[in-house]
């Protein structure tokens, strides 16, 4: 199948399940090769000659977060809402979440403390930390081995070598050496058989970032770039996007592919293959998810990381492009008309990944210069502050800026976490023309239950000075057996203040900072104002607004259409 973006308007159709998940027999083979990471044979197959030295150190290109690399300086370690003591802190230590605990394990703390003051401070927590993690974890095969956790390690010891090995003590040098050749030798066999998307990219990059430094590795750099290739193939839409299709996820990827790149320039290598091509494809993806603050939009789970990371990610990247507005697979259309940004979801969830997937579509975010004025409610990821409940609570249709029928999910989120029925396909139609550009979009996902199909219109004036909408349940399939009542929710953006109109059918909404939209229902439906929740960029819930239409849909549907217009 196609994709990426064209000029073309007219109709599209949009299927979900276009990449095969990983079948059953697949699923138990990598099973089995997990349970091989601990056993002594594999722990003896990973000993050999070790190197004295690395060919080349890496400059970082993207920076870390300097207030958490000054945690660190002052002895604690934070991330995504954690704490624990460097003092106190072992690898052994049980208690903390997977999110916690991988950090620790990849070394991604390295470029925060990298980023936080002079070397000769960084040093000391940097090497101590190293050395717990190589009497605990450096000399067998434990939960620290899993592939993309080496393939990460590999790029950040790298870059950061100088930190981990300031003390020039022969013996920590020859112990860290040794431990990145073991994980380059764990690599040979593991990196292509980790989990599809990331972690395999991941994996993979440490592979060939292994081959480029490690003397005598040379020889595996062409295998270790096929199976980066492959990753990368395999990962991605054809239009740059993650076939998970969460942001925060291509933010890791471009950051991921971005340091790659810096390993092959230390090593004085042309860069061959899918990398640079992926990135050049990722990046205007990415581009194309960020609102008119230049942080992320809320999808997928994710946070909405702010626009100073974004923008040190593309610029590690090498990559100058305009964002992508039209995106097929990848599946969010942008309209853009003078300080207005809206992104709207147009394709079904992911079928990949469907575990941490979002019922949204055809939900949208809107904003005003650097306000948002309609938003997702968001996710914690890649910051781990939420509970449980309310990360689940965060993936239904009710969290995002679109329809619920019957309050009931457009596709199903099962007591396992993973996405069951429901969407399956998305038709859309976009326009531009001198008057502006619009959508109209419709999905499958309530006609099996209520014999019902979503269709919804969005029309950016050219001024960008009004968005004009409209929702229909349209009948579909063997039509509706029974009225279910619907409601179109639009949730607000965090600081807008909004005041219900005198007849109930729209509302004033006050922007921070100044400025105001008019936001009219017409249909006949009620119109109300009701709590809601924004996640920020740290991963913390905000207290907001919503505007709820409700009405019922019977035996010939219901349209309902509305209109946001600046008044102020």
């Amino acid at each position: 199948m196609g994709g990426g973006q064209t000029d073309k308007d007219g109709p599209d159709t949009i299927r979900a399940g276009n990449r095969p998940r990983e079948g059953l027999a697949a699923r138990f083979v990598h099973s089995l090769h997990r349970a091989s990471w601990r056993t002594p044979f594999h722990a003896l197959r990973l000993r050999g000659h070790q190197p004295l030295k690395l060919r080349a150190i890496p400059a970082d290109p993207v920076p870390g977060d300097a207030a958490a690399g000054q945690a660190m300086l002052s002895g604690t370690i934070r991330h995504g809402g954690e704490e624990a003591t460097i003092a106190g802190f072992t690898f052994a230590i049980d208690g903390r979440s997977p999110a916690f605990a991988d950090h620790m394990q990849s070394f991604a703390w390295l470029p925060d403390l990298a980023a936080a003051g002079p070397r000769s401070k960084a040093a000391t927590p940097a090497e101590l930390l190293l050395r717990r993690w190589l009497a605990h974890e450096g000399g067998n095969v434990g939960p620290g081995w899993r592939p993309e956790l080496c393939g990460q390690r590999i790029l950040h010891w790298a870059a950061h070598a100088p930190l981990l090995l300031a003390s020039g003590d022969p013996v920590h040098r020859s112990a860290m050496l040794n431990a990145l050749a073991r994980m380059a030798r764990h690599l040979d066999g593991t990196a292509d058989k980790a989990p599809a998307g990331l972690p395999r990219v991941a994996a993979c990059a440490g592979l060939v970032t292994a081959a480029l430094l490690i003397p005598g590795r040379e020889p595996r750099l062409a295998r270790g770039m096929a199976a980066l290739d492959r990753a990368l193939v395999a990962a991605c839409w054809p239009d740059g996007g993650l076939i998970g299709r969460a942001p925060v996820d291509l933010v890791a990827l471009v950051t991921l592919l971005a340091r790659l790149g810096a390993v092959f320039e230390a090593a004085d290598k042309p860069v061959t293959g899918e990398l640079v091509p992926t990135l050049a494809r990722a990046v205007p993806a990415l581009l194309g998810v960020t609102m008119g603050d230049g942080a992320l939009g809320s999808w997928q789970g994710g946070c909405p990381l702010p626009a100073e990371r974004i923008a040190a990610v593309i610029e590690a990247s090498g990559i100058r492009t305009r964002p992508l507005r039209r995106a097929r697979e990848w599946g969010y259309q942008r309209l853009v008309a003078g300080p207005v940004v809206v992104v709207a979801d147009c394709a079904p969830p992911p079928a990949a990944a469907s575990a941490t997937g979002s019922a949204s579509t055809l939900a949208f975010e809107m904003s005003d210069g650097p306000r948002r004025l309609i938003v997702n409610c968001g996710g914690g990821r890649p910051v781990t502050m939420l509970d449980g409940g309310l990360a689940e609570a965060l993936r239904t249709t009710a969290a995002h800026s679109t329809v619920t029928l019957d309050d009931t999910n457009s596709t199903a989120i099962l007591p396992d976490g993973t996405l069951g029925r429901g969407v399956g396909e998305v038709e859309l139609d976009r326009r531009e023309d001198e008057g502006g550009s619009s959508l109209e979009a419709s999905h499958d996902g309530y006609v099996r239950r209520y014999g019902l199909a979503h269709r919804r219109r969005l029309a950016l004036s050219a001024d960008g000075k009004a968005l004009v909408g409209a929702d229909i349940m349209t009948p579909a399939g063997r039509g509706p057996r029974h009225a279910a009542g619907f409601a179109v929710r639009f949730h607000l953006g965090p600081g807008v203040e909004a005041s219900a109109t005198a007849d109930g059918q729209g509302a004033l909404l006050r922007l921070p900072g100044g400025g105001a939209w008019q936001f009219r229902a017409k249909g006949g439906a009620a119109v109300t104002l009701d709590a809601s929740l924004w996640v920020n960029g740290e991963g913390r819930t905000r207290p907001t607004t919503q505007i709820v239409v409700t009405g019922e849909a019977g035996a010939s549907g219901a349209t309902i259409d509305w209109s946001l217009r600046r008044v102020g």
